[in-house]
């Protein structure tokens, strides 16, 4: 690799907002360069990222435990009701025939969930480690684990409109559970994850090992 190849070796700088790439300057101490375009802080790397994407991380593990084992609703039906799981609304779905929508309902918040957290883990241990194995991929990957994040809300959007739709007809109540305030958290706290990773620490290793 040659000494150009990286942004930063080459002294420029990207905005972390607005994309915008500007040649990084020096700067008297205690003073921060700004975007020409947006007036954001610009950074070649992003402050204490590894620090605060472990510590959101580590919470959203901690999260996925009651946000899976708690009830996410409570469908009161003629003075009658029982707790729903989001695995056990994928087992009803299932009972009933809907098969294609509990596929859906168990990917989009069981599953994306874990994987995000998988992937960001990774992530973290091979900038930790320095590893230089396919970069590109990785990028590829953490890129993709950005997209999909907000599928991991499919769940409460079910939820919530069943509310509103069982509200509308009077027919029942519906009731949010303590595993759908968990499950809440685990996705905020994957996409803030995902936002405060640097993924050009990836190709740091790269300029490191040349």
């Amino acid at each position: 690799m040659s000494a150009l190849g990286t942004a930063a070796a080459a002294s420029l700088v990207r905005c972390h907002d607005c994309g915008l790439v500007s040649a990084d300057r020096p700067l008297p101490p205690g003073h921060v360069a700004h975007c020409g375009r947006c007036d954001a802080p610009m950074h070649l790397r992003k402050p204490n990222s590894l620090a605060r994407t472990w510590s959101l991380l580590i919470a959203a593990y901690i999260f996925y435990i009651p946000a899976n084992v708690l009830p996410v609703s409570t469908v009161v039906w003629m003075g009658q009701g029982e707790p729903d799981t989001i695995l056990s609304g994928v087992k009803v779905l299932f009972a009933h025939g809907d098969a294609p929508v509990a596929l859906l309902l168990f990917f989009a918040s069981i599953m994306v969930p874990m994987l995000k957290m998988i992937a960001l883990t990774w992530l973290l241990l091979a900038v930790h480690f320095k590893s230089v194995w396919r970069p590109r991929d990785r990028t590829v990957l953490y890129r993709l684990v950005e997209v999909i994040g907000r599928w991991s809300m499919l769940d409460i959007f079910v939820i919530s409109l069943l509310v509103a739709l069982v509200k509308l007809e009077a027919l029942a109540s519906i009731e949010a559970g303590p595993g759908a305030v968990a499950f809440c958290a685990v996705v905020v706290l994957t996409i803030f994850a995902a936002e405060s990773f640097d993924p050009r620490l990836m190709w740091d290793a790269m300029e490191d090992k040349s």
